[in-house]
């Protein structure tokens, strides 16, 4: 799909990546089209799957959530069954932001957010004694360096 993208349309995805609460008007202004066939062109890459969505970014802090952690969780078994009751879990925890299936020694790593560390102990807690979980490692997120949530395109 990169291929069939024009310069416009680039520019599109750039300046909505950077601000996504942008009206019509303004994005067309900042890629230089009328409004028209700008909002034709977005409503194409939404329906193509290169726009997935909008959200606000939030920080987690400020609502409360003091503890950013990392899990890197490893399996006991990697039969299908087994690895889908463990995602279908992970999907419905609230704790957890993200969650990332990875090759080799560690099978998943989760990006979980809890209020104090006695909420984070307890989660923890009820990690490992999820069914076919071999073993948890955790790292408690000191400082965000870097969150960039937005697609390179190079130059």
């Amino acid at each position: 799909m990169r291929s069939k993208l024009d310069e416009i349309d680039i520019r599109i995805l750039r300046e909505l990546q950077a601000d996504g609460r942008m009206t019509n008007v303004e994005l067309a202004s900042r890629v230089g089209i009328s409004p028209p066939p700008c909002l034709r062109r977005v409503r194409a890459l939404e329906e193509a799957g290169l726009i997935t969505g909008y959200r606000a970014q939030l920080d987690e802090r400020k609502l409360g959530l003091d503890v950013v952690c990392f899990a890197f969780v490893h399996l006991a078994s990697q039969a299908e069954a087994d690895l889908e009751a463990f995602q279908s879990r992970i999907r419905a925890w609230e704790a957890v932001r993200e969650c990332w299936k990875l090759s080799g020694d560690i099978d998943f790593v989760l990006k979980c957010v809890a209020p104090d560390l006695k909420a984070f102990q307890d989660f923890v807690g009820d990690l490992t004694a999820l069914p076919n979980v071999r073993n948890v490692r955790t790292a408690l997120a000191l400082d965000r360096v870097k969150d960039e949530p937005i697609v390179p395109f190079g130059g």
